[in-house]
This record gives C-alpha cells, structure tokens and sequence, in this order.
C-alpha cells in the first residue's frame, strides 16, 4: 500500500509542477516584449497574433515574423525560430524563450528573437 501511495503523490507532484510550468509563461503583446526584453531574457513568453512573413529552413530552422498590432516600427515584428511553421496570414499563438543579440554568423544577427517556438493555431 505505501508504494501506491509513493506513486500516486509522485504523479501528483508530477502534474504540479507541469501546471506551475504552464502558469510561468506570461502571455504578452509583441510590444510588451520589447519593452521588457532585458527582464525577459532566458524566459518563456506567449504571443498571439498574425503571422507577416516566413522563411523555412534557413539554418535549420524556421524564422516567423508575428505582429499583433501593437508597438511602432521599431517594435511591432517578433521573429520566432521554431522547427514548426505557419503560413503568412495564419493566426497563431507562439511561445518561445527570449533571446537578445543572437548572431547566428554569415551576416544573420538578431537584437530579439523569440527561440525554440512552439506554434499553435488560434481560432
């Protein structure tokens, strides 16, 4: 019986902590993340929004530019990479850790980047 116990309270604290996860990563607008990019750096952040651009296996990644209406020229496009993609116009939410100043080498730098994203569709 105290096995059962042992593994149910293992499961349990299992869960709690994939919860606790989930409640870590802010939803944010792109222009929130710009303006907080120095206190978000190495955290996971979510934006919704539109998807403007995208290019495909560059590195072996795929870079995807999302805007959500918010911010000015200088802060309204947020480039995550991602081994998923999404197609120009699609709807999405990403969530990905906050990167400042990757140079990635061959003239490819990027002051922001939202890495390892993951994409879902927003209906």
């Amino acid at each position: 019986m105290s096995k059962f116990i042992a593994v149910v309270l293992a499961g349990a604290l299992s869960v709690g902590a994939s919860l606790a996860f989930a409640a870590e990563v802010e939803s944010r607008t792109v222009e929130a993340v710009y303006k907080d990019k120095a206190a978000l750096v190495g955290k996971e952040v979510s934006v919704k929004g539109k998807v403007v651009k995208v290019n495909n296996g560059i590195m072996g990644r795929n870079f995807v530019h999302v805007q959500d209406g918010t911010g000015d020229q200088n802060s309204n496009n947020l480039i995550i990479t991602s081994t998923q993609t999404a197609g120009v116009g699609d709807s999405v939410q990403v969530t990905g850790k906050v990167v400042l100043d990757r140079k990635f080498g061959a003239g490819y730098s990027y002051p922001l980047l939202l890495e390892e994203g993951i994409i879902a569709p927003v209906k």
